[in-house]
């Protein structure tokens, strides 16, 4: 890309006001914003960072660099159920409640637990392939992708196999009101959601407290237990802790899987040899968490005066980590825009880093070595059927259809 234009749009970018054409590119203008305006401050005050050394900074300190977000969402969401989710879940919170929920989580996905889901996952994969085997046009999304992670955190909460049908509309919903812009329509339906999701958990907790299960196997259990030292969440914490477990299992996911099978296609020689060397699946799953990570965007507010890049930045800014560009930084990643399945080292930052790292990243890493090895291995020739629909999102960077002929 020409200097000039590069700069421009650096000068230009304005994550509250994008141009269209940016859903389907934002990697241009990241690299923009790397080469000339890294520690790039928006018309709001807040700041924007995409180099890979300046995100990793505000990782490792989380008392400079506060994950609460009470302050960003009260304008955004008032005194609203959005509000009360999103500030109470594990994601968007700060010790003690962080360590508590995040210990009685972790303790249910142990890398033994993790193991003992591979054979059923592997049977939901091939049931699904069998069953878009018998049509041969589908849709890679609603067909594939977003079925295999709705199960396994269904199963995770021991969610009734009939009662899964509104989880994800309540997770594409309550998770889209987490994009830099909200209209008042995506707002209501955020809320709704909430509402809907609280309502039907009251119900399942309550069963649950009456007839628990393995603590070892089902986090709901486990929740409600908690710990033998008494760490246990208040029923607000439950509630929302939950929602928040089935909706990160669930899009980011999906989206790995989606933005996965998309990326192979579009470069078959990389396609070809994973079909021939299985075994590149771990590596394979690796680079699509660099080249397309699920999550493009994270966020973080000073609670002191801080210095990021050379920038001097006062307590309570506003910072937005731009994980899609930190990932294709060539400081730290050779060729960055190149596709390599083979890559290695990837130390990518799609799971985040520091205190806040993705509880379930081994359970994502093993959702999609299984959903995209095992695809690749059933339809390696398989092709789109004119092109991808993309979600429209910023901050969940995924296709909401993908037509194919298999």
């Amino acid at each position: 890309m020409p200097r000039p234009i590069s700069r421009l749009l650096a000068a230009n970018f304005d994550l509250l006001n994008l141009p269209s054409d940016f859903y389907a590119d934002p990697f241009s203008t990241y690299l923009a914003l790397r080469e000339h305006e890294p520690v790039k401050r928006m018309p709001n005050g807040s700041v924007f960072l995409t180099r890979y050394d300046d995100l990793i900074a505000v990782y490792k300190n989380p008392k400079s660099f506060s994950s609460d977000k009470k302050l960003e969402f009260k304008p955004k969401f008032g005194d609203s159920l959005l509000f009360e989710h999103h500030t109470t879940s594990l994601v968007f919170s700060d010790p003690p409640l962080h360590t508590r929920v995040r210990k009685l989580i972790s303790g249910a996905l142990t890398p033994r637990a993790i193991a003992g889901m591979e054979d059923g996952l592997i049977s939901l994969v091939d049931t699904l392939l069998d069953r878009m085997a018998a049509t041969g046009s589908v849709d890679l999304i609603d067909d594939f992708a977003s079925a295999i992670p709705i199960e396994v955190i269904g199963n995770l909460l021991d969610v009734p196999v009939n009662e899964r049908a509104p989880l994800r509309d309540w997770s594409l919903a309550i998770l889209g009101a987490l994009e830099p812009v909200v209209s008042p329509a995506v707002f209501e339906r955020g809320n709704q959601a909430v509402a809907d999701f609280i309502k039907y958990l009251e119900t399942l907790i309550a069963h649950r407290r009456a007839a628990p299960g393995n603590p070892d196997l089902d986090v709901l259990t486990r929740l409600i237990q908690g710990e033998a030292d008494g760490e246990r969440l208040s029923p607000k914490e439950l509630l929302h802790n939950c929602i928040f477990l089935l909706n990160a299992g669930h899009e980011t996911t999906t989206n790995l899987i989606g933005n996965g099978l998309v990326a192979l296609h579009d470069h078959p020689d990389q396609k070809a040899l994973l079909a021939s060397q299985p075994e590149l699946i771990k590596t394979a799953v690796e680079e699509i968490l660099r080249y397309e990570s699920s999550n493009q965007l994270g966020n973080r507010i000073t609670t002191e005066n801080v210095t990021i890049g050379g920038i001097s930045l006062p307590s309570q800014t506003q910072i937005t980590l731009c994980i899609g560009a930190a990932n294709r930084d060539p400081a730290h990643f050779d060729d960055p825009e190149r596709f390599d399945i083979c890559r290695s080292p990837n130390r990518h930052l799609a799971f985040g880093s520091g205190t806040h790292v993705c509880a379930g990243m081994s359970l994502a890493r093993l959702e999609g070595q299984i959903a995209i090895g095992r695809f690749i291995a059933r339809f390696p020739d398989f092709k789109l059927k004119g092109n991808p629909v993309r979600s429209g999102r910023v901050r969940f960077r995924g296709f909401k259809q993908i037509p194919a002929l298999l």
